[in-house]
């Protein structure tokens, strides 16, 4: 009787196991507008996936069809930081980070998945 209740509750536990991955953004909403119209975007990843193999993530910032790398800061854990590229032409840029990373497989090569975060947005404002 016992280990139908523990068979029954199994795939819940595995499930849980699986969790999905949290992004908290440190960019302001607004910046100035700069010369080099280079705006920096910064950003915690966190993950309670036990299989997730952090050394293999590869985190972008992706806006306007493109892709731009994200470098890990350097003392600070899961924290990534990079450069957004808005032209002088425009006021505001979509964007939304992205993480590529290998997860262990019972029995398997370690495999891909990815995590991505809602769309934000930023305004570049004129001085």
């Amino acid at each position: 009787m016992i280990l139908k209740k523990v068979l029954l509750l199994l795939p819940v536990l595995l499930l849980a196991g699986c969790a999905t991955g949290t992004f908290t953004r440190l960019t302001p909403n607004e910046q100035p507008r700069n010369a080099n119209n280079l705006y920096p975007v910064e950003v915690i990843f966190h993950s309670q996936q036990q299989a997730l193999r952090w050394d293999s993530i590869q985190p972008y910032v992706l806006a306007n069809g493109q892709s731009y790398p994200l470098r890990a800061v350097p003392v600070v854990e899961n924290r990534w930081e990079g450069l957004l590229p808005v032209p002088p032409t425009e006021s505001a840029v979509t964007y939304r980070f992205k993480f590529d990373y290998l997860y262990n497989s019972f029995g398997n090569a370690p495999k891909p998945n990815s995590e991505s975060s809602q769309k934000y947005t930023l305004k570049v404002l004129d001085q």
